[in-house]
């Protein structure tokens, strides 16, 4: 008989409403004092620049408005944990997007006050269950907020990576939303019971095909921080490259997870 699909996490969405628009005053602070040298230097992402990268955070948190100004679609059509591997198939449209946006905004500043002004105003009074027309696929505005603390932590991440001292803040309740979701999206992609992934003070899910463990400490247990759990979830860092710098610590003959990685491309 197959698994039950597992029941998806709720989230406050006052409190993730916050940490998107809270994330996001803090890469804007930070893009606001990038000299242009450090807009020019490279980034873990292709052929991205600093300025490349800066702009696609500003197109990611700018789909909520522009999703918002669209007509409502008549009912969700993506559900939350189907969206980290929903995002492969625009990477192609994204890259695109992003080169035009960033030649087409030379004054980062004034690109990102313009994104922070119409998402304060176009979430005043938009409800989460709102449903919005998103790239993706049709989903709620409270779930496309979810996935917006995804997009800002992981590009916080690449940012901080790339500007060496930037040292961009991430938002709590934002890396909490991030680690939560990608680690729930492991689950789907690998489900079962005989392994746990314990990810401090986050989350803690059961995945992989196997026996399932009923009581006591579980035969094959994963645990790692959020950030070294989001580089593997997305893709920044190798499985077996952070076994080797103790950055993850394995245990038992079904917690190798390099099969199920990344979780996003």
């Amino acid at each position: 008989m197959p698994q039950a699909r597992k029941r998806t996490r709720s989230y406050d969405p006052a409190k993730i409403r916050a940490a998107v628009l809270g994330q996001f005053g803090h890469v804007r602070q930070a893009v606001g004092s990038l000299t242009p040298e450090q807009l020019a230097r490279p980034t873990r992402l292709g052929d991205w620049t600093v300025r490349e990268l800066a702009a696609h955070v500003a197109m990611a948190v700018e789909t909520v408005s522009r999703s918002l100004d669209r007509e409502e679609p008549a009912r969700p059509e993506l559900a939350l944990l189907d969206w980290p591997a929903a995002t492969a198939a625009r990477a192609a449209d994204i890259d695109d997007g992003t080169r035009r946006l960033a030649a087409a905004h030379p004054d980062l500043g004034a690109l990102y006050a313009e994104t922070a002004e119409r998402l304060a105003h176009r979430l005043a009074d938009a409800p989460g269950s709102r449903v919005l027309a998103t790239r993706t696929g049709a989903m709620t505005l409270a779930d496309h907020l979810v996935t917006r603390t995804v997009e800002l932590v992981v590009h916080t991440d690449d940012l901080n990576a790339a500007v060496p001292g930037l040292d961009i803040p991430v938002e709590r309740q934002a890396l909490a939303a991030c680690t939560r979701l990608l680690a729930d999206a492991l689950a789907v992609k690998a489900p079962g019971g005989s392994t746990e992934v314990r990810v401090p003070p986050f989350a803690v899910v059961q995945c992989v095909e196997g026996p399932r463990h009923t009581r006591g400490t579980p035969p094959n247990v994963v645990e790692t921080d959020p950030l070294t759990w989001i580089r593997l979830a997305t893709g920044r860092l190798d499985w077996a490259q952070a076994l080797r710098d103790a950055q993850v610590s394995a245990g038992g003959e079904r917690a190798d997870l390099s099969p199920h990685l990344p979780i996003m491309g």
